[in-house]
Order: structure tokens, then C-alpha cells, then sequence
């Protein structure tokens, strides 16, 4: 779902006005404005219209939202700075700026009797079918928000949405049947669907010498760093249960099981353990790494390890990897002790042998003679289609699900997109790991019904206003300059 918002979000401009209606009265939070440090409380000046640093808070705390809606409450500030959520409001606000500057040039705007009107509409503002102020002014306080910056953002939102509504046109009878008639067509094949369970591939270490000379350069050995391990325990460390009660107290919302419930402490009493005595210990191996850095101790353990080793966890092999030889890095939990690693030297990755390789050769020699024996079958599949047994004959079309293949979805939609695009009677379609050999035996055009029909004109619709938005914001992009007043945001 994130990765299908990230793509999209420019297509829902204005039709998830992110800073206002779509969040009020939901759950917000619990954390503060993102400040991003200006001075002035401005964020950008796009065209004519300002972005301000209050309106990006909220705009951005509801974005949030929306990504944790989706994640089931599992977000968090960290992984929020791995998806972008700061540049994508940033890049809402400012599509929205550009909207704006368009209305004004128009001569578009919103009333404040509108705007009263609007307010008074919210569901998350009622009290018994009634606006209730108490809980308005509540709810802009909640948000560190002042009334005329919220109101403000409602009439921008009015004005966008008037603009919109001039621009949208429905689905034309000749759009609608442009896309309905391809969908409406069914096609009667003959098929067969090869694996490689059809085929065998014979192996030898003549064969697999020859497939290693030509690809040894796939075949290296990991990066190892040769490093000095100072090991501080913390096994030995008292935890009263006293201790182990108020952590548990503190912490009961991490302690929830994969069905939703509660875990009761006699279960937990392990994990919590381990976690205090590493809260306890760490000064301790502070201290520790002190002396070592001092030479007043020594290392416990000299080994080499390889990039791709279990010792440790990839976050920490990433950062030894930055280190320098001679540097010592601070501390580190691993599993119930802690390591303070000292960086000896880098090796750089080895070619492999033609032995330390064969695990690996087997298995990609296999996949690529399998894969090539299965097209040699294919081929000779459909150059003996009409004589050979094995087929099966079905109707199927674009839309279809009853009628499908027994593949799995995604091989399914690929077959059938591949199918309705060919100009090929009959032909060869390859999958991912497997090959369908194909013949049409007849056409037909299936007559939809009201819903179907329905359905389509509304597709159409949708897709010209998707075009139609991203085209306007192209054109925008270029007919407003955007001034950018603190960095972060991906536009600078």
C-alpha cells in the first residue's frame, strides 16, 4: 500500500485535500509539529501563493496518519523519513499552490459564507446534528492551529475544488465504447502450459566448468574486515522483580501478542530480563571501551568476518564498513552482551573456486538449462500444435476471472494482457518460471450489462481525469516558479 500511495500521490490532489476534512474528528498522533527551522514560519512562495510552515504541520501530521491507517498503526518518525512522507506533503502543498494561483488568475474564490457553510458540515464538529463551537475551537487546539489559518485552508480548498469542477468532463459514448470493446472480447484458444517439471537437465563437472569459466565473475567471495572484538557480558547483572514489574507496566503496549492480545508478564519475564540488564550494562561497557581505546585492556577475540556473517547484525557490518583501519566503534548490543569492534583492514572480495562455487553453479546452472530446454519444448510444442494431444480448450477475455488459466493471478494478467495485444494466432507466452503455447480458435464479442457498462463509463471518467490532472500539473510546474526556504524537501 505505501508503494502504491508513493506513486500515485500526485493523482490526489485535490481530491484528498490532506490539511482539512478528511481527518477531522479521526485520531491523531501523539507527537508534536514537524518543524523544519524557518525563522519566518514560511515554508516556499509558489507563484503568488505562500505556503506556511503551520499549514505544512497539519498537513504533514495527516499525512502521517494516513500512512499509519494503512500500516495498522505501526509507524513510526523513522520509518516516516524512509518513505518520504515530509517531501510528499511538500509536494501536495505545492501542487495545491499551483492549483490556487491558476483560480486566482481566473477569478475563482470562496466566500466566508461558504466557508461557514463548509464548517458547519463536518461531522467531527457536531454536537447532537448540530455545529458545536466548544468542539471546534477544541480541535484547532488540539492541532496548534489558529481558526483563521484552518479557515483559510477550507476556503483554498472550495476554490480548488470550483476550478476542478470546471475542468472535469465525463466519458464521451465513442471513449466509453473505445475501451469497452476490446474488454468485450472473448477469444476460444487451445493451450498448454509447460514447467519445468516437463523437461530434465543433466549435470556434470565438464558442464558445469564450462558455465563457470564463462560467468566466474558472478562468483566472489563476500567482503571480510579483519577486527578485534572487546566483549562486555551482562548475563551476571541483578534485575529484582520489582524492577522487571515496572518495566513491564511501562512498556504493556509492546507486549502484544500476534492476535491482538495482551502478553502476561510471567511470558514476557525473558525478553524484559535481557532488556534491562543491556540498559544496565552499558556504562559499563562504556567504561570498558574507554580503557580499550587507552590500551589499558585488551581485545577478547581477533576474528575475520565476512560481510554476510550472522555474528553480528547488518547494521552494524555497515557501519564497521565505514570505519577506517586503526577506528574503533563505540559499543554495540549483540544478543545479550556487548561488542565494542575495533577495525584491523578490509579485504576485498576474492573470486571463488571452482569448489567453494559449486553449491551455487548447480543451482544457477540448472535454472538456466532448465529455462532454455523449456523454450526448445515450447517450440516444438506449437510447431506440432495441431497434431499433439495435451491441450486444453477454454473461452477467455480481458476481464475475465471465472474463465481463467490455473495460474496464479499475476501469471494470469500477464497471459491474458499478452494475449488481447498480439497480433499472432498462435504463439509462445512466457511467464516467469513458466511457458504457455497457444492457439485461437475463435472470436466473440460478449454484449455487457447495465453494471458492467456503468462500470466502464466510470473507469473511462477516471482516467481522463487522471490524464487531465497530470497534465495540468506538468504545465503548472513550468508557468509558477517555486522558491523553497529551507531544505529537506526535495525541491532545492
Amino acid at each position: 500500500m505505501i508503494s502504491w500511495m508513493q506513486k500515485h500521490n500526485r493523482y490526489l490532489v485535490w481530491t484528498i485535500w490532506i490539511a482539512t476534512i478528511a481527518f477531522i474528528g479521526a485520531g491523531f498522533v501523539g507527537w508534536g509539529s514537524y518543524k523544519l527551522g524557518s525563522n519566518s514560519g514560511k515554508i516556499a512562495k509558489v507563484g503568488d501563493i505562500t505556503i506556511e510552515q503551520s499549514r505544512f504541520d497539519m498537513a504533514y501530521r495527516n499525512l502521517y496518519n494516513q500512512y499509519n491507517q494503512q500500516l495498522q498503526g505501526k509507524l513510526d518518525e523513522q520509518k516516516a523519513k524512509e518513505i518520504g512522507i515530509e517531501k510528499q506533503t511538500f509536494a501536495i502543498l505545492k501542487a495545491q499552490a499551483e492549483i490556487l494561483n491558476l483560480a486566482k488568475e481566473y477569478g475563482i474564490v470562496a466566500s466566508d459564507k461558504e466557508v461557514a457553510k463548509t464548517l458547519e458540515s463536518f461531522e467531527g464538529f457536531k454536537n447532537n446534528g448540530k455545529f458545536d463551537k466548544a468542539i471546534y475551537e477544541q480541535y484547532l487546539q488540539t492541532q496548534n492551529i489558529k481558526a483563521q489559518t484552518f479557515e483559510n485552508m477550507v476556503k483554498d480548498e472550495l476554490i480548488i475544488n470550483k476550478l476542478t469542477a470546471l475542468l472535469y468532463t465525463n466519458a464521451t459514448p465513442f471513449e466509453v465504447k473505445a475501451v469497452a470493446l476490446p474488454l468485450g472480447i472473448s477469444d476460444q484458444i487451445a493451450y498448454s502450459i509447460l514447467t519445468s517439471k516437463d523437461v530434465s537437465v543433466s549435470i556434470d563437472d565438464n558442464k558445469l566448468q564450462q558455465y563457470w569459466s564463462n560467468y566466474k565473475q558472478n562468483y566472489m567471495q563476500p567482503k571480510k574486515y579483519s577486527i578485534e572484538i572487546l566483549w562486555t557480558p551482562t548475563e551476571n547483572i541483578n534485575i529484582s522483580k520489582e524492577e522487571l514489574e515496572a518495566f513491564y507496566k511501562t512498556n504493556v503496549s509492546k507486549f502484544i501478542s500476534q492476535d491482538g492480545k495482551q502478553l502476561p508478564f510471567e511470558a514476557v519475564i525473558p525478553f524484559i530480563t535481557k532488556e534491562l540488564r543491556l540498559q544496565k550494562g552499558e556504562k559499563t561497557a562504556q567504561r570498558a571501551y574507554i580503557d580499550y581505546k587507552k590500551g589499558k585492556i585488551q581485545a577478547n577475540e581477533k576474528i575475520v568476518l565476512s560481510a554476510n556473517d550472522q555474528k553480528v547484525s547488518p547494521q552494524i557490518i555497515n557501519e564497521i564498513d565505514k570505519l577506517n583501519n586503526g577506528d574503533i566503534l563505540k559499543p554495540r548490543a549483540v544478543g545479550d552482551k556487548y561488542a565494542t569492534i575495533k577495525l584491523i583492514s578490509k579485504i576485498n572480495p576474492q573470486p571463488m573456486t571452482f569448489d567453494e562455487a559449486k553449491n551455487n553453479l548447480v543451482q544457477d546452472y540448472t535454472k538456466e538449462a532448465s529455462k532454455k530446454a523449456l523454450q526448445t519444448l515450447a517450440i516444438n510444442t506449437l510447431k506440432n500444435f495441431d497434431t499433439t494431444g495435451g491441450k486444453t480448450v477454454k473461452w477467455v477475455s480481458l476481464n475475465g476471472t471465472d474463465n481463467a488459466l490455473s495460474l496464479n493471478n499475476g501469471e494470469n494478467l500477464q497471459f491474458l494482457q499478452e494475449l488481447f495485444t498480439s497480433q499472432k494466432e498462435k504463439g509462445i507466452i512466457n511467464l516467469s518460471d513458466k511457458i504457455v503455447v497457444y492457439k485461437i480458435i475463435a472470436q466473440k464479442v460478449v454484449t455487457r450489462d447495465n453494471k458492467e457498462a456503468q462500470m466502464i463509463n466510470q473507469s473511462v471518467s477516471e482516467l481522463k481525469r487522471k490524464l487531465l490532472e497530470a497534465n495540468l500539473l506538468k504545465k503548472l510546474d513550468k508557468d509558477f516558479s517555486t522558491d523553497v526556504y529551507v531544505k529537506g524537501l526535495g525541491l532545492e
